[in-house]
């Protein structure tokens, strides 16, 4: 059976809760449109992440990557067209502040998605769940380990779908954190699961 390599993050920032981190281990195990789901957290670590990511692709030998990250103040599902080779941001949960610094400093400006994103942002609103496309995955971890996955499989010629979806907060991250749009968690482990009916 193929394998799939679904990862989320650990809480960060002003986020006590991620639910990322609860959707994949949710999944975890579980067969889906031919795909047994393997998932991992990830920490919100410049300097580890993207290699834990890289640890995992080498181990799990995946046929596809989704890696999902919250988007806190977003209000769809937003599979994300683009990674840039740069990281810069806010602190990440060691302390470290990037500053505009290349991910791979022979690495390409920019590296597309290789998900079927039209097909994914289209189930998902057929299905009643908002969603489109996004343009900016940030500078952040998202953008990060979205860049480690995309550089690997082109730098091994690997045709393996990989990529990156943002998703909005939970109920349980929205009461701990107001003024934030927020989905159900059943809602939310629905769209990632619509996803990857699309792959």
């Amino acid at each position: 059976m193929k394998k799939l390599l679904l990862t989320g993050f650990e809480p960060f920032l002003d986020f006590p809760v991620n639910p990322t981190a609860k959707i994949v281990e949710e999944l975890d195990g579980s067969t889906l449109n031919g795909y047994e789901i393997v998932s991992k957290v990830l920490t919100v670590d410049f300097s580890k992440s993207g290699k834990q990511l890289l640890d995992e692709i080498k181990n799990v030998q995946p046929d596809a990557l989704i890696s999902l990250g919250l988007a806190g103040g977003r209000y769809k599902v937003t599979p994300e067209r683009i990674a840039i080779n740069c990281n810069d941001g806010e602190s990440d949960n060691k302390g470290h502040v990037p500053n505009g610094e290349a991910i791979f400093e022979n690495g390409q400006d920019g590296l597309f998605s290789t998900l079927p994103l039209d097909k994914m942002v289209e189930r998902l609103v057929r299905s009643g769940l908002p969603a489109e496309i996004s343009n900016t995955a940030g500078t952040y971890l998202c953008n990060n380990v979205m860049y480690h996955g995309l550089y690997h499989f082109q730098k091994e010629n690997l045709s393996v779908p990989s990529g990156f979806i943002h998703i909005p907060a939970s109920h349980d991250l929205a009461l701990k954190h107001k003024g934030i749009p927020s989905w159900s968690n059943d809602d939310l482990i629905k769209a990632v699961r619509t996803c990857i009916e699309c792959l």
